[in-house]
């Protein structure tokens, strides 16, 4: 179950950096016709991102433990000295830019205001790199548990 449950947390956690990407793409191509689907990818980001920070959360707490030792005492502690612990605290800037996006793009007329299409696009593209770190961190740590195990 605790695989299954990194697994699922990977692929949405993925699933939300394209569908944040998605949000840019469209608002970089603002039109009447797609103002709906712009509303529409902003709520998968945002459902998306508090799907992955549930499961993965429900895994830190109750599993984590165990991989946490292995990687301290195999030859990449730094797998969860750095990567992890920075892990811990980015998230939650893209939790809160993940559930700020939604608001700003449902409030605001993107084809007239200017500024809230820029401030859309820079929340969205934030999330995309910011998504896509956590990912590559998530695939180090698991290396570290690997490391840990062969040590």
């Amino acid at each position: 179950m605790p695989v299954i449950q990194l697994l699922v947390h990977a692929t949405v956690g993925g699933l939300s950096a394209l569908a944040a990407l998605w949000v840019t793409v469209e608002l970089l191509n603002v039109r009447e016709n797609n103002t709906e689907r712009i509303k529409l990818a902003a709520m998968w980001t945002f459902g998306l991102i508090w799907a992955a920070y549930l499961i993965g959360g429900w895994f830190y707490v109750f599993h984590y433990g165990a991989d946490k030792a292995v990687i301290k005492a195999g030859n990449w502690p730094w797998a969860h000295n750095y990567f992890m612990e920075v892990k811990e605290h980015l998230f939650f800037i893209v939790l809160l830019l993940a559930t700020y996006l939604p608001i700003v793009v449902k409030r605001n007329n993107l084809l007239a205001n200017k500024s809230a299409r820029k401030l859309s696009v820079a929340v969205s593209a934030m999330i995309v790199v910011i998504a896509l770190a956590m990912e590559g961190f998530g695939s180090i740590i698991a290396m570290g548990v690997k490391q840990g195990l062969l040590k």
